[in-house]
C-alpha cells in the first residue's frame, strides 16, 4: 500500500484532511490533501465531521489510531472523554495521570486527530493555551464558541 487514504472537507476552521490507513483515522491536517481510496471509514469521518459543524453530533465515533507514546495516548484518551461544550485544563489532565502539566501541554500540541479528539477543550489555568491546527488560538476559540463555550471566552 502506498500509504493512508486521505479524504478532505470543507469547515468552518478551513479545508481539513482526514487521514485513513489500516481501518483507523489517524490524522487530521488542514493541509487540503485528498488522494488515495474514499473507503467507508472516510465517507463516515467526513459526515461525522460535517454533522459536527451541522451542530447535529456531539462525539464522535471512529476507529481511532494515536501513533505515539503510551503518554501521548493516555493524554488522547483523556481529552476523549471531555464532553462537548465543556473544558478543563492542563493541570486537571496532569492530576489525573501524575503528571506536569507542561508534558500534558506538549501531548496535547502534539495530537494528531484534532477536533475528533478535542484538545481545543484543554486550556490554560490562566489563558487558553494554544492550538496546533491552522489558525491556532482562533480556530481553538472557533471550535469553543461553536460548541457553547462561551464563559470561558467572555
Amino acid at each position: 500500500m502506498s500509504g493512508p487514504n486521505v479524504g478532505q472537507v470543507r469547515t468552518p476552521v478551513g479545508l481539513i484532511s482526514i487521514h485513513e490507513d489500516a481501518g483507523a483515522i489517524t490524522r487530521v491536517t488542514w493541509t487540503g490533501e485528498n488522494r488515495g481510496a474514499r473507503s467507508d471509514l472516510l465517507r463516515h469521518a467526513i459526515a461525522q465531521i460535517e454533522a459536527y459543524f451541522a451542530g447535529d453530533r456531539h462525539e464522535f465515533d471512529l476507529p481511532l489510531r494515536v501513533d505515539g507514546s503510551d503518554f501521548q495516548r493516555a493524554v488522547c484518551e483523556r481529552m476523549q472523554a471531555i464532553p462537548f461544550g465543556e473544558t478543563c485544563t492542563y493541570g486537571d489532565i496532569a492530576r489525573e495521570l501524575d503528571a506536569p502539566p507542561q508534558p500534558v501541554g506538549q501531548a496535547c500540541g502534539g495530537n494528531p486527530i484534532p477536533i475528533i479528539i478535542p484538545c481545543h477543550r484543554v486550556v490554560g489555568a490562566q489563558s487558553l493555551g494554544g492550538f496546533s491546527g491552522a489558525g491556532g488560538v482562533d480556530c481553538k476559540v472557533a471550535l469553543l464558541r461553536h460548541e457553547g463555550a462561551y464563559g470561558l471566552l467572555i
